[in-house]
């Protein structure tokens, strides 16, 4: 509610509640604060390109009640207008704005790129509406359609493309499938190839650990088999020379006793040389048995 005249000036402005007026002398003016929802048609506008389309886009509105400098300017713009009228008067601007875009741009920008057309409509529209005192809410891009099959053909290109790439995907994931499957084979041939290296290797640090151990050991049992062989010749030969020495000794012993028989046996040679015989003797003590009778 604007209310002006009498003690009025200037105009006060309530953006909801009550206010007393004196009939006659003061008058009250009424704007509308709804959110206004438009309908935006561009019918065949032709892009940078030359291409004719039609562009339908969706806008909400409203006049700024807490914003005191905008909606002043509302009031001065719309004051005594309907809702009908004020929204006219802004989709005929939103419109016109929205036309202009639409000759800057391509039909691909247009429709592959949405959301970048509504952010320049809502951008060039807010900063034009905002002076009148209305600021835009937000604004959406409908629909983008035209008569000329252009889009239609766009699409058949686009499917045809897609339908390209899907085909060029498809034949690169089965030759990225047959690569990684020639991979993993590769892998595993490589993996097989080299855990077999590593059992050989193994195999022959086991042979040659093996076959040092084996001359420690051997060269151990040659040395205690020698050892053994070295004593039991030393022992044979201490055993020898204990019997050499015992021959010796027993050949001593029987040099001895060969000896002393020859000795003994010169004795009784020569006893036998000195001493009479039995005959004599027995004479001899008859003879002197007699001589010491007589005597």
């Amino acid at each position: 509610m604007v209310v002006s005249g009498f003690y009025r000036s200037p105009p006060v402005m309530i953006s909801g509640g009550r206010v007393f007026v004196f009939p006659c002398i003061q008058q009250i003016q009424r704007i509308s604060l709804n959110t206004l929802t438009l309908n935006v048609k561009s019918d065949k506008v032709y892009t940078r390109h030359g291409v004719p389309i039609s562009v339908t886009g969706i806008a909400q509105m409203k006049i700024q009640g807490q914003n005191k400098q905008m909606l002043a300017a509302a009031c001065q713009m719309f004051l005594g207008k309907s809702e009908g009228e004020i929204a006219h008067i802004a989709l005929e601007t939103l419109e016109g704005h929205q036309r202009a875009i639409i000759a800057h741009l391509t039909v691909e920008e247009i429709y592959k790129d949405r959301k970048k057309f509504s952010e320049q409509v809502f951008k060039v529209a807010s900063s034009d509406l905002v002076n009148m005192g209305i600021s835009v809410v937000s604004y959406t891009l409908k629909d983008v359609h035209d008569d000329q099959d252009y889009l239609h053909s766009l699409g058949k290109a686009r499917t045809a493309q897609v339908q390209k790439d899907a085909r060029i995907g498809e034949a690169m994931n089965k030759r990225d499938a047959v690569i990684r499957e020639a991979n993993a084979i590769q892998e595993k041939v490589s993996a097989q190839y080299m855990n077999e290296i590593e059992m050989a290797k193994a195999q022959r640090d086991y042979e040659l650990k093996k076959a040092v151990y084996d001359i420690e050991v051997f060269t151990k049992k040659a040395e205690s088999e020698m050892a053994y062989q070295l004593q039991v010749a030393k022992t044979k030969q201490r055993i020898e020379e204990e019997k050499m020495q015992v021959l010796v000794v027993e050949r001593s012993q029987q040099i001895m006793l060969q000896q002393q028989e020859i000795t003994r046996k010169e004795k009784d040679r020569w006893l036998r040389r000195l001493r009479p015989s039995r005959t004599t003797r027995k004479e001899l003590w008859w003879t002197c048995c007699w001589r010491n009778c007589h005597w």
